[in-house]
């Protein structure tokens, strides 16, 4: 049995995988694969219309947003936000707390003035910066919201007086969150949500329209909006994937439960690395990423004999970012407990060979 720890894609749950492969030799009992339909299908749009239901129900979606599965990913998002949201001339605040969020400001320099309102690159984004002011003269306040990489994530969103945009790639649908907070949200699905190749955005009707600048249809969320996510041929294999996980995760109690799990695994792997005299955490105590938990051991020369025990006990995907470096252990919804125990076995083995 191999415990998936990978980063992304993600680990997916098994029952999602069997649905999926029935699906693509005979869909709904068509006789057609789901690779195959028309996207123009009842049998594909019931399939969308489920997906973005399930996204409004388990995320609690108030009135005056429209959710979309789009494609590109996160980074195509770093592009079209600034695209629809900052006006010529006009500036975008970013709080740079990883590589993504660097990426992200760097898309939007292209649009306009970026400020920087507050970055914990000087420690290599081992923290997630707090004391600092959103400026209220810029068009949105860009955070991400789950590093990934550097294992840090906002436990907690500041309040902000105007529109909050959050990169939730890592962690959608891990926590309870309040949408009603945000003027835009966006994730690739190929953490929490689905396979690689779509991108969930769900974004407050009113602050769109704005920017003034005429932008192409395919980046241009009211054209997205106005077409129901197909002004061209969707992701279809991919939003089918993405439904049948937000399925899984309604079957198992919603947000709300996955997120006592989420925090039952995330508690047992820390207090382990903390105890454990071989290793240690990387990412400031209070901003601990509950997706990512990434550390390090105190001797360099362990860190090559302890990936060939894992690899042996059949855990797969915990080599750190290079970055970064020693270890990660990506701990995503469908990653049962079982396998953080296996983990957790294998590092008190470790220390036990190396007194």
């Amino acid at each position: 049995m191999k415990h998936n720890f990978g980063a992304g894609p993600g680990i997916l749950p098994h029952e999602v995988f069997k649905q999926a492969a029935a699906g693509v030799l005979d869909f709904n009992g068509t006789g057609l694969s789901i690779l195959e339909i028309s996207h123009r299908s009842p049998e594909f749009e019931g399939v969308l219309d489920e997906a973005v239901k399930l996204v409004k129900e388990l995320l609690e979606v108030p009135e005056g947003y429209s959710v979309l599965f789009l494609q590109g990913g996160a980074s195509m998002q770093f592009a079209m936000v600034p695209y629809n949201l900052l006006p010529d001339g006009g500036k975008a605040a970013y709080l740079e707390s990883g590589v993504w969020a660097n990426k992200a400001l760097k898309e939007a320099k292209y649009f306009g003035e970026v400020e920087i309102a507050a970055t914990s690159k000087e420690s290599n984004f081992t923290y997630i910066p707090k004391d600092f002011t959103i400026p209220a003269d810029a068009a949105y306040f860009h955070i991400t919201s789950n590093n990934t990489i550097y294992g840090t994530q906002l436990q907690k969103f500041f309040p902000s007086p105007i529109p909050v945009v959050a990169d939730m790639s890592s962690d959608i649908f891990s926590r309870k969150i309040n949408v009603a907070d945000f003027g835009l949200i966006y994730a690739g699905a190929q953490k929490n949500m689905g396979p690689a190749g779509a991108t969930l955005v769900i974004v407050k009707d009113e602050i769109l329209g704005k920017s003034g600048r005429k932008i192409p249809a395919m980046l241009n969320y009211q054209t997205q909006i106005e077409g129901g996510s197909m002004y061209n041929t969707p992701p279809v294999f991919a939003i089918y994937v993405c439904m049948l996980t937000l399925n899984w995760l309604k079957s198992k109690g919603g947000v709300a439960e996955i997120e006592k799990e989420n925090d039952a695994k995330a508690r047992v792997l820390y207090e382990e690395i903390e105890r454990n005299p071989i290793f240690k955490p990387v990412a400031a105590t209070e901003d601990r990423s509950k997706m990512n938990v990434c550390f390090v051991v105190n001797n360099p020369e362990h860190e090559k004999p302890f990936l060939k025990l894992a690899e042996e006990k059949g855990i797969v995907g915990i080599k750190g970012h290079r970055s970064v470096g020693g270890f990660r252990a990506s701990i995503y919804n469908a990653l049962p407990i079982t396998s953080v125990y296996v983990l957790i076995d294998a590092m008190q083995e470790f220390a036990e060979k190396n007194k």
